[in-house]
């Protein structure tokens, strides 16, 4: 399904004013710069020297960085904090915010344009953020370390530089997520406002970078060129991994896919198969989930899909393999759990689902609610219900077909033994 490009005026209200206060709050800030902060030839020079560095980097890697940004619409980290970090200890502010905004109307033009997801007022505030985020983390650095902190001894410069980094990551980190939370408050969680332990990596090494990119410009500047090798590579790294999860990940829920789920499960087979060991399968499927799609459209019937992988992923333990088969179908395999043990996985589960609330909106943005919903679940083992993962599979998917004609909601177990079927509670 397509990404919904939303206008500015679409979004919510408090998500609005927040993206307005910051981006009047940085104009503010420069417009004061400009009017009461000198500008030496030198930091002009500098200023140059980043601009055209910067963007020479952002060309080489021009293809590499479209095909990240085309596949990522989440939060997306991109190398420019590797010339931020310079300029918050080189730079006056009103440079710092010239700076940012020419790499971001650059990476506009010839990265990003014609990318349906990208809207422009998503561009100018990731500008904004990244100037105000250097606004701060210049104050602080200087107040710590003096104006021209690079000029005192090694350890000096050396903490200076860590300090502007520090500050870069945790401001950064803050203002991104206030507005991912107001977005979206019904949406919240910890990975969606902090960001994966992979986001943060990768934030974090481009500070590094940035590191490295202020010792040699102060140092040996034709040095700088040498760090243009490893941002290439850690930019293809990131597009390979980018590239893994797609063909492995259901882009809607994040969960495995059809094709990966197979992979994965056949191993869990391989490996009960040598040890003489079990596993389970549950088949999850959403009773009536066409209603919600005709009721409230499909960006909430997505949203309702989401929230239950999230369900799923919360109260599966990490080697369990959770995946889906399209549509509202979810499948999970349990490791080393017996059918008996699967039921009773399965009925906490069925019950959560009941007790569900989804904070979403119809496809002209009107808030809604979705609950009170139930799912039919069928639960099959290995080697009882079958002694390859296909088999055991048409069991449980056999057993969600008897729990949809018995009435739905329920919990049905299939084995050698006799069907076990769990009441609606």
């Amino acid at each position: 399904m397509p990404v919904r490009n939303w206008a500015l005026w679409e979004r919510p209200g408090r998500w609005v004013a927040y993206t307005l206060t910051t981006e009047a709050l940085t104009l503010a800030l420069t417009v004061a710069a400009i009017v009461f902060m000198p500008v030496s030839n030198q930091q002009i020079l500098m200023f140059g020297v980043l601009a055209v560095l910067g963007v020479l980097q952002a060309e080489t890697s021009r293809k590499i960085e479209r095909a990240r940004r085309s596949l990522n619409v989440t939060p997306h980290i991109n190398m420019t904090s590797v010339w931020m970090l310079p300029a918050i200890l080189l730079l006056p502010p009103q440079l710092i915010a010239a700076l940012a905004f020419t790499f971001y109307l650059h990476l506009a033009i010839r990265s990003w344009s014609g990318l349906q997801h990208v809207a422009p007022h998503r561009t100018m505030t990731n500008a904004t953020t990244v100037t105000l985020t250097c606004f701060l983390a210049s104050w602080v650095t200087h107040s710590f370390f003096g104006a021209s902190p690079l000029e005192g001894t090694k350890e000096v410069a050396a903490g200076a530089v860590c300090v502007a980094g520090a500050m870069y990551f945790l401001v950064n980190t803050a203002i991104t997520g206030g507005g991912l939370y107001l977005a979206a408050p019904e949406k919240a969680s910890v990975k969606r406002i902090v960001g994966t332990w992979d986001d943060n990596l990768l934030d974090l090494a481009t500070l590094c970078i940035g590191g490295m990119m202020v010792i040699a410009l102060i140092n040996q500047p034709l040095m700088a060129l040498v760090t243009f090798v490893p941002m290439f590579v850690l930019q293809r790294s990131v597009l390979a991994k980018q590239l893994e999860d797609l063909a492995s990940k259901d882009q809607k829920t994040g969960l495995l896919n059809a094709t990966a789920w197979h992979q994965r499960g056949n191993q869990e087979l391989s490996r009960a198969s040598r040890s003489g060991g079990e596993f389970s399968v549950l088949m999850i499927d959403l009773d009536f989930f066409k209603k919600i799609n005709d009721t409230y459209g499909h960006l909430a019937g997505d949203d309702m899909l989401i929230a239950l992988a999230d369900l799923l992923k919360r109260e599966t333990r990490s080697h369990d393999l959770v995946g889906r088969f399209g549509g509202e179908e979810f499948v999970v395999l349990l490791g080393g759990s017996s059918e008996l043990e699967a039921v009773v996985a399965a009925e906490r589960i069925r019950h959560m689902i009941t007790e569900l609330v989804v904070g979403t909106q119809t496809n002209d943005g009107t808030p809604v609610l979705i609950s009170e919903r139930t799912a039919s679940i069928g639960v099959a083992a290995y080697p009882e219900a079958g002694q390859t993962l296909d088999e055991v599979l048409a069991a449980a998917d056999a057993a969600v077909y008897v729990a949809k004609e018995s009435g739905r909601n329920k919990v049905v177990g299939a084995g050698n033994r006799p069907v076990v079927v769990t009441t609606a509670g």
